[in-house]
């Protein structure tokens, strides 16, 4: 180790993460040390109750209620609060204090990132954060560096563990929904209020972080699409697995050619689709995370691993802590986010992928024709139909219900919405029962 000076390092925030960060940053100071290049002081840790029961076993006079002192003088902080407020107003008081940051504040990012980089340029500070996206997964410094003279086309991601848990144990198990919710929120999988999982609220977050990162441009949370998993059922997905397919929760960013003579734009969703079982990411379980990237020079490339988690996601925090350590040492100015690509972000109707429409239908002669001809009008053509007998007249076997299943090819988001409207008010559709993206091909 060389005789840099030692570097104050600041915490703000000690719950599951943090409590993690802290212990370890105690525990293996030394082995740090020796990869930073430089000592590192766990000079404090900022709480709002300095009593409250934590994961790890901390030294009580660390902890202090004084976040705003502890940041003067640090050359470290690193903020795991989580929320917007006061972890926008600590974030950019450390950065105009001199200091780097280490987050993992998915949500400060996505809705103020810009600012946040825009406030470490003007003073030449770096902001760090791994484990926003993805826990323990490197994904950020892959697309921020290693990717960065590539083209990205694509991302297609698990982001959220919370969901993955929910639908493989749905896929796997048969179980309910509501069931597993309840037993991961047992787990600890999922909070006790699930909103911010289970209508992909987090995963939009993550995905607009991911979006900016591979296309090089600012992408605000308003420009994501967002879709929830509660609306899938255990019909939905058996009989996604009859047709050959695993529901997902998926985070898509994708680049999409110029129109009409026009540039060159892009997509971010989040929404429950439909993976094929020999898809990699088909084979993601329980509460584990990937992101699948493709890229026209590298090709296609999975990062995979734990999404969640204290410790895990605590050495992608810490990684980040000897990364920041490395820079003081050497010296000079942080290394600026490179979003001046500005690409315009489309809505969710200029999307092209293919899709796989269930329905109720009277179960009456003429009825598929009818269908057909109005999938045929919409310009969405038809790949597959399954037709499955729900109820009937025991002596015609007709006049009751049938449920279509029906695979299509490649249409435009735009056009599938307006035709399944016209599906249901046709007459001969009782009841559209679900509408799924298929995605990974």
């Amino acid at each position: 180790m060389t005789d840099y000076r030692t570097l104050r390092v600041a915490l703000l925030g000690a719950g599951a993460v943090g409590s993690q960060v802290a212990d370890l940053l105690l525990k293996h100071g030394d082995e740090l040390a020796d990869r930073a290049g430089a000592k590192l002081e766990l000079a404090g840790i900022a709480v709002r109750d300095v009593d409250a029961k934590r994961d790890a076993d901390l030294p009580r006079e660390l902890f202090t209620t004084d976040a705003e002192t502890l940041i003067v003088g640090s050359d470290i902080v690193i903020e795991l609060m989580g929320g917007i407020e006061p972890a926008r107003t600590q974030v950019l008081h450390a950065i105009a204090s001199g200091a780097d940051v280490v987050t993992a504040n998915k949500a400060l990012l996505a809705t103020h990132g810009s600012e946040v980089f825009e406030a470490a340029d003007q003073v030449g500070a770096e902001v760090y954060y791994e484990a926003a996206a993805a826990g323990a997964i490197p994904i950020i410094r892959p697309l921020r560096d290693s990717l960065a003279g590539d083209r990205v086309v694509r991302i297609m991601g698990i982001v959220n563990g919370t969901t993955n848990y929910i639908l493989d144990r749905m896929d796997t198990e048969g179980a309910d929904f509501e069931g597993v919710l309840a037993q991961a929120q047992a787990l600890g999988y999922a909070e006790a209020d699930p909103t911010a999982d289970v209508e992909g609220y987090d995963a939009a977050q993550k995905a607009a972080i991911l979006a900016s990162l591979a296309f090089h441009t600012t992408v605000p949370l308003d420009a994501v699409h967002r879709e929830g998993i509660t609306s899938v059922d255990a019909a939905m997905i058996e009989s996604a697995r009859h047709a050959g397919y695993v529901i997902k929760l998926l985070a898509v960013c994708e680049r999409l050619a110029a129109e009409d003579g026009g540039t060159e734009s892009i997509s971010v969703r989040v929404y429950p689709a439909l993976v094929e079982r020999t898809h990699p990411l088909a084979s993601v379980h329980g509460a584990n995370n990937a992101v699948f990237v493709q890229a026209e020079a590298a090709g296609d490339l999975m990062f995979y691993g734990a999404g969640a988690g204290g410790v895990q996601t605590a050495s992608a925090v810490l990684g980040d802590v000897v990364s920041a350590a490395r820079r003081h040492i050497a010296g000079g100015v942080g290394v600026g986010e490179s979003t001046r690509a500005n690409l315009p972000a489309v809505p969710i109707g200029r999307v092209i992928t293919r899709y796989q429409i269930t329905l109720e239908v009277d179960d009456q002669p003429g009825v598929l024709a009818t269908v057909a001809g109005i999938l045929s009008e919409g310009r969405v053509s038809i790949a597959t139909v399954e037709q499955t007998v729900i109820e009937a007249d025991e002596n015609t076997r007709t006049g009751g219900s049938a449920r279509l299943v029906i695979g299509t090819h490649k249409a435009r988001e735009q056009d599938l919405s307006e035709t399944v409207e016209r599906l249901a008010a046709s007459g001969v559709v009782e009841r559209v029962v679900s509408v799924l993206r298929v995605e990974g091909n």
